[in-house]
């Protein structure tokens, strides 16, 4: 009998992750801006509370100018990073016709290296490409990209707004959640515990973010490669994704220096210093800032990741570690679902084992 009653709570487990999952991927349109608004809200409240801690500005800054400062800082960042964007594509698009001829010349010595009798020429390259692409439909792509962009940051502020409006009165609210106090404070702690890992891990993340970009732009900034403050700067927001990050972040460059410079060395060279600064961000800094603050399993990382792309895509792959994280602080706080956090866990270990 009990196993047919755990069986039967199996399958409709199962039953529920394949509705939710499917949920989650046709309403993505949705659900994503609503998720990163949260996020935005994290972030907020992180700057905020860093300066109440600053001692000659806390005594003079109240809990709303903190917060208007907050926004005001993020607002600035993303515009910096729009401005940094178009000065990008505008170089990019100025320098197109010299990065063709690189990469064509290097394909001919690789082709007469190997032994490739007829060597590509950059016309018949452009015959084959321009007989395939149209170039107003690429430009007319990349414009609906960039409002479709523009449009998902609008409404990620205005959800982060309403949320940070609800944040007077959301402990009220959970206060009459249930008519049980000690129900009312569960609900508390198990929002406390996910608001201070995520919180944690956000902060971490960020720091470890700022000091790869920094590096890294001082090595691409010495090799003498493009771009380097936008590539810097993507490199930083790449670390919040695990592992295939690390790849991105070595990858863009390399293809950088291909088409800047051509020549073999230059890119191993660029390749090496990089991967080598991130195995030391993978090996060294990120378990010595991070250590085992949210308790997550290598695999379920990993898993998580390949999941949550698959339903969002690379908006997915930025919040799959801490929905990972969020699933297992639920999933400890009930005793049936106890064992699957255990599972999800690195160390078998949970905050509640301390409690």
């Amino acid at each position: 009998m009990f196993v047919n009653q755990r069986l039967q709570a199996l399958t409709y487990g199962a039953l529920l992750s394949v509705l939710l999952g499917w949920v989650l991927h046709i309403g993505k349109d949705v659900f994503v801006p609503v998720a990163f608004g949260v996020i935005v809200v994290y972030i907020v409240s992180g700057l905020a509370n860093l300066l109440s801690r600053i001692p000659l500005l806390a005594p003079v800054l109240t809990t709303r100018v903190r917060y208007v400062l907050s926004v005001l800082a993020i607002a600035a960042a993303l515009a910096g990073f729009a401005s940094l964007l178009i000065a990008t594509i505008g170089r990019f698009v100025e320098n197109a016709a010299q990065y063709q001829a690189v990469v064509m010349r290097l394909a001919q010595n690789i082709g007469v290296r190997f032994g490739v009798e007829t060597e590509p020429t950059w016309t018949s390259v452009r015959e084959y490409v321009v007989q395939r692409i149209s170039v107003s439909q690429v430009v007319g792509s990349t414009a609906g990209v960039i409002l479709s962009i523009a449009a998902s940051v609008v409404l990620v502020f205005l959800y982060a707004a309403f949320l940070l409006i609800e944040q007077s009165v959301f402990a009220g609210k959970i206060d009459r959640l249930s008519k049980d106090q000690e129900g009312a404070l569960r609900i508390r702690r198990i929002l406390s515990s996910i608001n201070a890992r995520i919180g944690r891990y956000l902060a971490l993340k960020t720091v470890l973010g700022i000091v790869v970009g920094a590096l890294s732009l001082i090595v691409m900034k010495w090799i003498g490669l493009e771009f380097a403050a936008f590539l810097a700067l993507l490199i930083a927001l790449l670390n919040y994704i695990p592992y295939i990050g690390s790849v991105l972040s070595v990858a863009f460059p390399v293809i950088v220096a291909i088409a800047q410079f051509g020549d073999v060395n230059v890119v191993l060279l660029t390749l090496a210093l990089l991967a080598v600064l991130q195995f030391a961000n993978g090996n060294l800094l990120d378990p010595y800032l991070m250590g085992n603050s949210l308790n997550l399993s290598p695999f379920v990382i990993v898993l998580s990741l390949a999941v949550w792309t698959a339903l969002w895509g690379i908006p997915g792959a930025l919040l799959a570690v801490p929905f990972a994280a969020i699933l297992v602080i639920v999933f400890s706080e009930s005793e049936a679902t106890r064992p699957i956090a255990i599972l999800l866990s690195r160390d078998g270990r949970l905050s509640t084992d301390d409690d």
